[in-house]
């Protein structure tokens, strides 16, 4: 199976955390944290204004990463950017989970400025 590039699978989304950050060690010993993002927008769908509303898991895989996401607080502004992915690979297991490239915490001044 060829894969597509991988600008084809990206996802930049904002949100707060939602809940603390649990971080666990591979068998390979990389770290991963994982914790959920709870998104909220007003959002156009056929010409209509809808709610758009989600959480998220986000696994921020490295000791960079999952460093940063382990210092983050239960309601921290984020914007999170990386790929989709099932969260494990076992048989029949199709649960999505945003695969962290990278984590920006927001403020209230550059949640505003970039919009």
């Amino acid at each position: 199976m060829q894969s597509a590039p991988h600008f084809d699978n990206c996802l930049i989304i904002v949100g707060q955390m939602a809940g603390a950050c649990e971080t666990r060690m591979t068998p390979a010993g990389v770290p991963i944290s994982r914790f959920l993002l709870e998104h909220q927008s007003g959002q156009i769908e056929a010409g209509v204004p809808r709610l758009a509303q989600c959480r998220i898991p986000v696994l921020a895989c490295g000791e960079a990463l999952a460093g940063m996401a382990g210092q983050l607080l239960p309601g921290s502004s984020l914007r999170v950017q990386g790929f989709v992915s099932r969260v494990n690979y076992r048989e029949g297991e199709y649960r999505l989970a945003l695969h962290a490239a990278r984590i920006d915490l927001l403020t209230t001044e550059s949640e505003s400025s970039e919009d």
